[in-house]
């Protein structure tokens, strides 16, 4: 607790002396001689204040946690997961409908709100980066500059990397002083390109501490993050280097390369040497997959970076588990639900799949609740019953209108959470070691040579019998691996599946892998276009 307090304390005074707009020059709140006259106060006002981003408290905001941005994005895009209509639940305008059914429109305030977060936190690296660089001018021999800059630079190349997974073609700002007449649309293989100079730059200069660990890099950038960055975006190579998305082809395996330990090498080799570079920094599975998302979660061996919470120490939230769970369900542990978000059939049926995987009553509520006293839940004059294989877009009117869906279960009730249950002590899991060894499954087999090793380490720990590493196998462990933690539209791309129907969804057009411009960012700057496939 003393570090997390700790962090906390450097996180909040960072965030008083951070706590400006865009136009606004960061030591306002002091004189600039003082906010930046030792190591520590530059440190708290150029970095420390960043991180208070990558979690937030509202719709739209923070990297997960909250409702209505990427996490949504990437969720509710996919087959994994919805939020049915539940007769005046959860239709909203039609926007959770629209969200599924990639319907979405060029003003969809997900789309928007997730652009304006993203780039409202890159402005923010640049102010801190145009600080530090100048620091560096004044002090050419300073050793410690170099390595905040570092930091930085990964933390904006992440922030990067997020809207050209989510838009492709957007602007690559580098200053704070850019007049937006300037600013003009980087081709998405630009912005890759971009993002992996700055971390390969990067990543000599950043500590290896494992940062999901309480202590000095508790929730920051550090080598493995950047490690972990860097094979998402070789695995990924092939989608983010193509600058034509709208046929559903990507470009051939090495037409980009990367240069790893001086070796120049194809997105599959490089793949896995950043995937082994992370286990030889000491990450390995834990014996119990629950763990990862236990209120103590910060012991994992397995957990690579986090949003560090706490109900009292920190503002980002979990909503997840209030917005899945039913009424009755949260009023048993005295907290709130919104019931909605539930599996969907594909994903139970890849759950059954043989046999019914051992990760899912681990992941889903399913069947009759039972609440903290290890009683029955009940729901008026009935005992709760979720109704997994009831799910549909609209199930209005209908017999399980209130009880259709598996439930989201991967996340550790926390009995002392807040605000309703949404501020808890379980950190949010954004990276982990479970998913760099599907990777380096995934690149090994795209490389024509075997990830069996890889694939049973995952599956053995949850004693699921032995697969081969086929594509599709390895499709089908992402999903049980990594349900509910924001994966599955990349994945799904990946694999040139994202545009298949499933139940409640037609075949949807190639160019949906990539969401519009906002309207209104097109409005503010006439120097950007529109993705194509969208009409304003």
């Amino acid at each position: 607790m003393k570090n997390k307090i700790l962090y906390s304390l450097l996180l909040s005074f960072a965030f008083v002396l951070f706590s400006c707009n865009l136009d606004e020059n960061p030591a306002d709140q002091m004189p600039e001689n003082e906010a930046f006259k030792s190591p520590v106060l530059i440190y708290l006002n150029t970095v420390a204040s960043l991180y208070t981003e990558i979690g937030g408290d509202g719709g739209s905001q923070g990297l997960a946690g909250t409702d209505r941005g990427i996490y949504d994005l990437n969720t509710f895009t996919a087959d994994e997961a919805l939020l049915p209509t539940r007769g005046g639940d959860w239709f909203d305008g039609g926007l959770w409908q629209d969200i599924f059914t990639h319907n979405w429109k060029t003003d969809n305030s997900l789309v928007k709100g997730s652009w304006d977060y993203l780039y409202r936190v890159i402005g923010k690296t640049n102010q801190s980066i145009d600080k530090l660089n100048a620091l560096v001018e004044e002090d050419p021999e300073n050793s410690f500059l170099p390595v905040y800059l570092a930091e930085v630079k990964a933390i904006r190349a992440m922030y990067y990397y997020y809207p050209m997974d989510l838009y492709a073609r957007v602007p690559i700002v580098e200053t704070a002083s850019v007049q937006i007449a300037d600013v003009r649309q980087s081709s998405r293989s630009e912005v890759f390109a971009f993002i992996k100079k700055e971390l390969e730059a990067s990543i000599p200069l950043l500590s290896t501490a494992n940062s999901s660990k309480q202590g000095e890099f508790y929730g920051r950038m550090t080598r493995p993050v950047a490690y972990y960055l860097m094979a998402k975006l070789a695995l990924n190579a092939q989608v983010y280097a193509d600058d034509d998305w709208t046929d559903n082809n990507g470009i051939p395996n090495g037409t980009t390369t990367f240069n790893v330990g001086g070796a120049n090498k194809t997105p599959w080799e490089a793949t896995v040497a950043y995937c082994d570079s992370i286990t030889e920094l000491g990450y390995t599975l834990e014996s119990d997959f629950s763990k990862n998302f236990s209120i103590t979660n910060e012991s994992s061996k397995e957990n690579i970076f986090v949003i560090p919470m706490d109900p009292v120490l920190y503002k980002a939230r979990n909503m997840y588990l209030v917005r899945s769970r039913h009424y009755a369900h949260a009023k048993a542990y005295s907290q709130d639900g919104w019931n909605g978000a539930s599996a969907t059939k594909e994903a139970l049926a890849v759950f059954r799949k043989d046999a019914v995987d051992p990760r899912m009553e681990k992941t889903y509520f399913l069947g009759k609740v039972y609440g903290p006293d290890g009683n029955p839940v009940m729901d008026g004059d009935k005992e709760l019953e979720y109704k997994p294989d009831a799910i549909a877009l609209d199930v209005s009117g209908s017999t399980n209108e209130k009880t259709a869906g598996a439930r989201l279960a991967k996340y550790e009730f926390d009995p002392t959470a807040q605000a309703g249950g949404q501020l808890v002590h379980n950190d949010w899991v954004l990276f982990r070691y479970a998913d760099v060894l599907l990777m380096k499954s995934e690149a090994l087999v795209r490389a024509g040579q075997n990830g069996d090793a890889e694939l049973q380490q995952v599956r053995g720990r949850v004693d699921a019998p032995a697969r081969t590493a086929t594509l599709q196998n390895i499709l089908d462990e992402r999903l049980l691996e990594l349900a509910w933690e924001g994966h599955r539209r990349q994945d799904l791309i990946r694999f040139g599946k994202f545009h298949q129907p499933i139940s409640d969804r037609p075949v949807s057009a190639p160019y949906r892998s990539v969401f519009p411009i906002p309207v209104d960012v097109l409005s503010l700057n006439t120097n950007l276009t529109q993705n194509p496939g969208y009409t304003n």
